[in-house]
């Protein structure tokens, strides 16, 4: 079996757990900042398009960077203990 298929399903767990980081960190920055309990949510009535855009903006940017670091960290994991790179090319996901 080659490695990017083995490596298939340790790269969705690593994504799972990294969402779920992220979800706790931007539950945990949009208290800290506006000392709510809930984001807004693009279908609150309550909410301007302002605030609901900058906690959509601020939630994309943390899951982005979430996946990013668990990405390269399983990554250059699997290439220490293999001395391979887990994906096909050098384009990555792509």
């Amino acid at each position: 079996m080659k490695l990017p298929l083995m490596y298939k399903p340790l790269g969705f767990a690593l994504g799972w757990a990294g969402g779920a980081v992220a979800g706790a960190l931007f539950h945990t920055t949009w208290k800290a900042m506006r000392h709510e309990d809930d984001a807004p949510d693009a279908l609150d009535r309550e909410r301007g398009w302002g605030e609901v855009l900058i906690a959509a903006a601020l939630e994309g940017a943390l899951f982005a960077v979430a996946r990013s670091v668990v990405d390269r960290a399983g990554a250059k994991a699997v290439e220490r203990a293999t001395g391979t790179w887990p994906t096909k090319d050098e384009g990555g996901r792509n």
